[in-house]
């Protein structure tokens, strides 16, 4: 596997753009099932993640091509409705096709899901969504088996779970009921803009959805969708990232792509640690980092609080912020990960319960430090932009997942980054 060799102590500048959200275009994606005429989806990242999805949706019969961020398919020639282990296991958001495939052709036989490995990630509301709909499920080898019969039809069908809504298990629910006969009310339903994203191109095919936004979804089914042409919206995730990478390095950094209105959680922390922060037009966010910042407490909380995809890259800006700050995580209790790799690199940082305690140091010191998932290699990345000497981050298969040339984006704004084999 790859891995980054970063030289830390660079201030970032000038200007860089956002990809497409992966969280919105891989649901959207799997959502081209639901039709037999050829969709075109745009301002796709290219993604590890985004070519497995292609595959997946090859292994069911699909035609589907990548090509200069955008996909093609073409879902008239589904001949396999079970989805593999070997592909599903590699990321959680290929269980999304169990709702097309079981609404399109009433029956769908899909893995278990895999992706980062940071705790407990069930699917538990999925399947409870499906079943309010009348699905008739079981689980047989690692596999969740489910039929569309007589029974099949709109519910209310409510999505609240321990740790709040589901973003997953909303879009899910939400592609199977709008084949599905009768009305379908989904309360509780998660706020996220890529839930929306999803829902505004089922729209586009024709899909009868109201609510898009709020915790209440109204769908309506219909006969048939349409292949369409869409945009993806952009990542917000990947924008928080690099407002974090210009934080940290007190650079002055654009950002084009985005807007306030996505990142009002991040934008309210990072202010009141004195970061700077502006809009430019409509599309576009200028960071200017702060040489004395203050530590600010954060809890993570389903849209529009806190998001939990940028949790680890905000502790990395906290522990070389003076004072002590304290995250609490209330999605994913055991998404700490980063915390060893991080403290390996000269942080002061304890966990306690579902909480991190940091207390900022004057500066990190570089190290080999090894990539857990997603957001963890985000975090050691930001770390290793401000660490002294040279950082070494192993095992970078799951920032591949989830940021476009992250490492090449930030080399424009001046970072010293090498990839090597």
């Amino acid at each position: 596997m790859d891995k980054l060799i970063i030289e830390g102590g660079i201030s970032l500048s000038g200007e860089v753009t956002v990809s497409g959200a992966k969280n919105s275009c891989l649901p959207i994606m799997a959502a081209t099932l639901l039709t037999s005429e050829r969709c075109v989806i745009k301002n796709v990242p290219d993604l590890r993640d985004v070519h497995t999805m292609v595959k997946i949706l090859r292994s069911l019969g699909a035609q589907a091509d990548f090509n200069n961020n955008s996909v093609t398919i073409e879902a008239k020639n589904v001949n396999n409705l079970k989805a593999d282990y070997k592909l599903v296991s590699t990321m959680r958001a290929s269980f999304c096709v169990l709702g097309p495939l079981l609404s399109r052709f009433k029956k769908a036989k899909v893995s278990y899901p895999g992706g980062c490995v940071f705790g407990l990630r069930p699917v538990n509301l999925h399947i409870k969504g499906l079943l309010a709909l009348g699905a008739e499920i079981k689980t047989q080898s690692g596999y969740v088996i489910a039929t569309a019969g007589k029974k099949f039809k709109g519910a209310t069908v409510y999505l609240g779970g321990e740790f709040g809504s589901t973003v997953l298990g909303t879009i899910n629910v939400m592609m199977a009921a709008v084949l599905c006969r009768g009305k379908t009310i989904i309360q509780s339903a998660a706020c996220e803009p890529e839930v929306a994203d999803t829902g505004n191109f089922l729209k586009k095919m024709g899909a009868d959805i109201t609510g898009l936004g709020t915790p209440t979804i109204e769908i309506t089914g219909v006969r048939f969708l349409r292949g369409v042409e869409y945009k993806v919206i952009s990542d917000r995730i990947e924008a928080g990232t690099l407002m974090l990478a210009s934080a940290i390095t007190n650079g002055n950094v654009a950002i084009k792509g985005t807007d306030l209105s996505f990142h009002s959680a991040l934008v309210d922390r990072l202010r009141s640690a004195r970061v700077k922060i502006k809009q430019i037009g409509t599309s576009s966010i200028n960071i200017k980092g702060a040489f004395y910042r203050k530590p600010v407490n954060i809890t993570t909380q389903p849209y529009p609080g806190f998001p939990t995809d940028m949790q680890a890259q905000f502790i990395s800006l906290m522990s070389v912020t003076s004072g002590v700050s304290v995250v609490m995580e209330k999605i994913y209790p055991d998404r700490f990960m980063h915390i060893a790799e991080l403290n390996r690199m000269g942080a002061r940082i304890r966990k306690e319960g579902s909480c991190a305690i940091i207390e900022g140091v004057r500066s990190l010191s570089a190290a080999e430090v090894m990539a857990s998932d997603l957001r963890a290699s985000a975090a050691l990345v930001l770390a290793g932009l401000v660490a002294k000497g040279k950082t070494r981050i192993n095992r970078i298969y799951h920032l591949d997942r989830g940021y476009e040339a992250l490492d090449v984006k930030l080399n424009s704004l001046g970072a010293r980054i090498i990839r090597r084999k």
